[in-house]
This record gives structure tokens, sequence and C-alpha cells, in this order.
């Protein structure tokens, strides 16, 4: 179980924290000051602290130098408040993980202590191989890719190794790429492994994701805003380009942005210049920048969505990132990588996947790509009882595909397989229905309480019916 040290003088805040941390399996120990969890660091091993940036009795600058030099292994995330994001991005620079702003939410929380583990754990194993293999892997890009990142595992397939190959003709210039491919291909995956394999590797890397931006919000995410520039600024806020600046801006889902904030990043990109709004200051900028889209920018183009001009700035190089149904050679490999990581995460030690599980994930076609076989082992790691995963483990979707036809086959125990029974309306509205809330389920990452928003019933009917048709 991976424990996680909190040390936070807000007894509340890190009360709460904790709770929801051991809820999701994590073993968790607070201290109040920066003095105690020092103690309990010397005391113990963690694999994580999460450290408050204001302590009584110091700050987070001088927690993390002290934690990096004594224990380097271990990973530091700092929690900040809006003032202090500034001083946070400067010591992720001086190597904290990354920083959480106050008000804490769960799921930002989640997804940043993962992957702070994950990567936690490649570095241990890369320094258990002992000096001369850490110095042989610090000169190895591919390994910095691997350890950095959880998702991106070279494959043996052929479009894998062409992937990496364009990844490593690109990452040593200064060219701006756009990644293109479907959803849960791991876009973000190939945009860290160029910034890494860079020259810029040991500055930030900074990720945006577009697609959750409103036009109101989006031009002081990308530049920042100085203090009661505009009603509701309460506090002077660094901007993405900024924080990346020296380093990589990775730009998720960029083709959602409307078109004045599509100008207004034209002018950025092409004057190297940002200026915060309310603000008479232009700061130089230095930011590799590198997009990723699923949609076709030309479509978008033609359609008066995207500018062409900003289209061209962009693409001084492309790569197509492949779905996993045409990396069939990499579907057990990536399996495996993440039934390890699965294992470290929950504190499990299955060992392997059954031939029949095997069999399944090899004819299934995988319509959410890595993102989706990933979620799909993590679930099955934590519902096998023994050291294999078996067919029980796997989610409905999986056990009713037929690989041949690439489609569902309902299995309704209350409904007989004979002609009549088919052609009942019935049993056809129940096999719509059943098709429905498995499309839901699947769009909103199996989270019950978001499906039933969607699906416009209350939570009781939704587990009922997911009940009747042997859905988890």
């Amino acid at each position: 179980m991976n424990k996680i040290l909190i040390i936070d003088d807000e007894v509340n805040v890190a009360l709460l924290l904790s709770k929801f941390l051991v809820r999701n399996g994590f073993d968790v120990t607070t201290a109040s000051s920066g003095n105690i969890g020092m103690e309990y660091l010397k005391n113990g091993h963690y694999d994580l602290v999460l450290c408050d940036f204001r302590l009584e009795d110091t700050d987070g600058r001088q927690m993390l130098k002290i934690i990096k030099k004594q224990y380097p292994n271990t990973g530091v995330i700092i929690i900040t408040g809006y003032s202090d994001i500034k001083m946070a991005v400067e010591l992720i620079k001086l190597g904290a993980y990354d920083y959480i702003s106050k008000p804490l939410y769960p799921d930002e929380i989640l997804n940043t202590i993962t992957k702070a583990i994950e990567t936690h754990y490649a570095l241990v194993e890369e320094n258990a191989k002992g000096n001369n293999q850490d110095k042989k892997d610090k000169s190895n890009p591919d390994k910095k890719v691997q350890s950095a990142n959880s998702e991106f595992v070279i494959g043996t397939s052929i479009t894998s190794k062409e992937l990496v190959r364009q990844i490593e003709l690109v990452a040593p210039t200064k060219y701006s790429v756009i990644i293109t491919g479907e959803s849960g291909t791991g876009k973000e995956s190939v945009a860290k492994s160029i910034h890494l394999k860079s020259t810029r590797n040991n500055q930030p890397f900074v990720a945006m994701d577009c697609g959750s931006l409103t036009k109101e919000l989006a031009a002081s995410e990308f530049f920042g805003h100085e203090k009661g520039s505009f009603t509701g600024a309460l506090y002077t806020k660094i901007g993405h380009f900024e924080m990346a600046n020296g380093g990589t801006l990775f730009l998720d889902e960029v083709g959602n942005l409307s078109y004045e904030i599509q100008a207004a990043l034209l002018r950025t990109v092409q004057e190297r210049k940002v200026k915060r709004i309310g603000s008479t200051k232009e700061i130089d900028l230095d930011v590799r920048i590198i997009i990723a889209t699923n949609e076709n920018l030309l479509d978008c183009i033609q359609k008066g969505r995207f500018r062409e001009d900003l289209y061209h700035r962009f693409n001084e190089f492309s790569i197509y990132v492949p779905p996993l149904r045409d990396r069939e050679d990499d579907i057990m490999l990536l399996a495996h990588h993440f039934l390890k990581i699965a294992n470290r995460e929950l504190g499990r030690s299955v060992v392997d996947f059954c031939d029949n599980v095997v069999d399944c994930f090899m004819s299934y076609k995988w319509p959410g790509n890595i993102r989706e076989l990933k979620n799909v082992v993590r679930r099955a790691t934590l519902l096998s009882e023994g050291k294999e995963i078996t067919m029980k483990a796997l989610p409905l979707e999986l056990l009713n595909f037929k690989a041949a036809r690439n489609e569902p086959i309902v299995q309704f125990e209350q409904l007989e397989s004979t002609k009549e029974n088919k052609s009942n309306l019935k049993n056809a509205a129940l096999e719509a229905e059943y098709e429905t809330i498995i499309k839901v389920l699947k769009e909103v990452n199996f989270n019950k309480t978001r499906a039933a928003e969607v699906l416009n019933i209350d939570r009781k009917t939704l587990y009922n019916k997911m009940k009747a048709i042997n859905v988890k």
C-alpha cells in the first residue's frame, strides 16, 4: 500500500484530505508542522509527501530542499493558495513533482497523486540498478521517457516503432508539433516524450486542456492576470505561457478554442511575448508549443472554426498516434505494464492474465484505446481474488463483445433466446435501454452519479437497472 505523508498546520484540511485518500486505498499519516513531518520521515518510509506551502514553523521551499536532499526518491507535491502559485512553479523547477492549488478538488488530487506515485516507483527502480546503470539510464532518453511517463511504452509493433522514430526525429529540434489521433491513444504521453528527449527536459512541461475552457476564462488561463484587473480578479494569476517559459506548453483539444482566443494565441506565438491581463509589462517567451486534437483541423478550417494561419504556425511537424486496434502486438505489453502499476497503487500481487482474458483482450477493438485498457486492467486487478486476472473480473462490455463483428451480444438472463422473444417489442426496448446505459457509463468512466444525471434518472434506479444486466 502506498504511504503518503500530509504536512499541513490546518488540522481540518489535513483530516479531510487524509480520510479521502484512505478511502482510495492509501496509507496516510498527517503532521501539523514541518518539524513533526521531518520526524515522521526520519522514522519511516513514505512514497509521497503532500506539503502545504505556508506552515507556521517553515515554508514549502525549505521543506522541499530538506526532503530532496535527505530522501531524494520521495516525491513532493506542494499545496498552495492562489497567491503562492508563482512560488509553486519555482518549486517544481527545484524538484517538486507538482502543485495543487486550493480549494482542493478530489479528482485533481487523486490524478496528481497517482501520477506522482508512478513516477516515484520508476525512480526507485532506476536507482536500484546501481550507479553505473543509473548513469547509463540518464544518458538513454528511452529510459527517461519510460520513467517519467507511465503510459508511453515502446511497443514491438511496426506502428509503435514508427511513432518512436518520429518522436526521436523531432524532439531535438525547436519545431512546434501537431499530434493527432483518437481520444485515449496517449497524445499527451507522446508530447511528454518529445519534451523529455529535447534539450528542454530540465524545464517545465505544462499541459493545458483547451476543451474544458470557457471563452471567458481562456485568456486568463493562457496569459494570466493582475489582481483587480477585472471583476472577480482577487489575486494575481500566472498564465500557462509564463508557467511554461523555458520549457514546453502542451495544448490539448486546441480545436475547441474560440476564434478570438485563437487570434490572441497567434499574436503571442508570433511575437514571443506575453502580457498579463491588466498589466502593461511584456514578458519575453521561450516556449515550445505542442498541440493535440482528435479533430481534423483542416476540416475545421474549411468550416471557419479554426484559423488557417494559426494551423500553419503550429504545423511545423505532425505526428499521428495510431489507435490501439492497429497496435495488436502492443496490447498485452501495455496490459502487463498497467498491471504492474495497478498492483503498486492497490497493494495487490496479481501476476498474470488467464488465457481467456488474453484472447478477449486481443479480439476486443478497444474504442477507448490505451485509456480504456488501463482502466480495465486497474478494475480487474482490484476485483481479482487470485494471482491471475480471470474473465470474472472483466467489465460487461468486454464479456459481451463478439470479436469478429465488433458488436455487443446482449445477454439478459430474463430473456429467452427464441425467435419469438427476440421479436418481442418489450425485449427490444430492454436491449436498447441496456445499450444506452452501457454507452453512457463508458462516456463518464463509470461515474454512477454522473451517469444518472445524463440518463435523467436517480442513482437507485440506475443501480437497479445495472444489477438487472449484471453490470457492477
